[in-house]
């Protein structure tokens, strides 16, 4: 069985501390996966204002998101501008490209792209990932390789727009297996490669997990002999539940679970891969819409 791993580097706290530490962790496991990093401003704070919603009210609560991310980034960009990401913690972007993960667009503002992505032009999806994969192309000195969209949140317009980049391949959606995305009866040409396992704060507090049995349930979710995609963030296993990630990786290690960076699973020849749309739907455990595949 075989898990490709990709993080999630939301904030200026998680690449500052978090990306450091889970480059230790996955070094010493001798793992390589695929970090996608926000590189503009953090405004993660402004989400305070989904709290008027119950469900991600909610999903706050029931992750213990105070404790789970502290304070500062709970608030970060509502009293002032958030920090430039990149700008500041070059050094940190560049020594995990240095490492020998992939190095892939997560988002310029985090925020900003799941509050709006789906009000936004194509032009101004463009600008988004461009000031993103520009700023680091500048830190690594090479053009990232991949791209991924904050929560999972992509419209058709999206995938139109990142086929001007280049990539190798997109991680966009939930669902199994890698696939071309087909948009308006017409086909893309860099592969999709979706989310089909649960995310950390997605599985806590919902039908008996804790922190004690979380390791369990999740490797419990593992496909053998099929496509597995694990998502961790660097806020929270990078953080909070970094040694708890670090028993999972041993635990999956026992049982015969290998990991890899999600591009060593793209097949040689991506023309042979099945073909299918993206849908908005929703998912237990996660607030609002994300994209499917169809």
């Amino acid at each position: 069985m075989k898990i490709a791993l990709r993080v999630d580097v939301d904030t200026y706290r998680g690449t500052r501390d978090g990306v450091p530490r889970l480059c230790r962790v996955l070094d010493r496991h001798g793992i390589r996966a695929a970090f996608f990093f926000s590189a503009g401003p953090d405004n993660m704070g402004r989400h305070v204002w989904r709290l008027l919603k119950p469900a991600f009210l909610w999903k706050m609560m029931r992750t213990r998101a105070a404790s789970l991310y502290g304070m500062d980034i709970l608030l970060m960009g509502t009293m002032w501008p958030g920090p430039k990401i990149g700008r500041r913690l070059a050094p940190v972007i560049r020594a995990c490209a240095e490492a020998g993960h992939e190095i892939g667009v997560h988002a310029w503002d985090h925020h900003g792209w799941q509050a709006h992505v789906d009000k936004m032009s194509p032009e101004a999806i463009y600008e988004h990932i461009r000031k993103a994969y520009e700023e680091l192309e500048r830190i690594t000195g090479k053009a990232p390789t991949c791209s991924a969209v904050p929560g999972w949140r992509c419209v058709e317009s999206t995938l139109v727009v990142k086929e001007r980049f280049h990539f190798r391949y997109n991680s966009d959606c939930r669902g199994s297996g890698i696939f071309i995305p087909v948009v308006g009866g017409k086909e893309l040409t860099t592969p999709q490669m979706p989310l089909n396992m649960p995310t950390y704060d997605e599985m806590l507090g919902k039908n008996g997990v804790t922190n004690e049995n979380y390791n369990e349930r999740l490797l419990a979710t593992v496909q053998k002999d099929s496509y597995n995609m694990l998502t961790i963030h660097a806020e929270a296993e990078g953080g909070a539940c970094m040694k708890m990630f670090d028993e999972f990786l041993t635990m999956a290690k026992a049982r015969g679970i290998t990991f890899t960076a999600p591009g060593d699973l793209l097949p040689a020849d991506t023309a042979s891969l099945p073909r299918a749309p993206i849908v908005k739907g929703e998912i237990p455990g996660r607030e609002g819409w994300v994209a499917l595949k169809g």
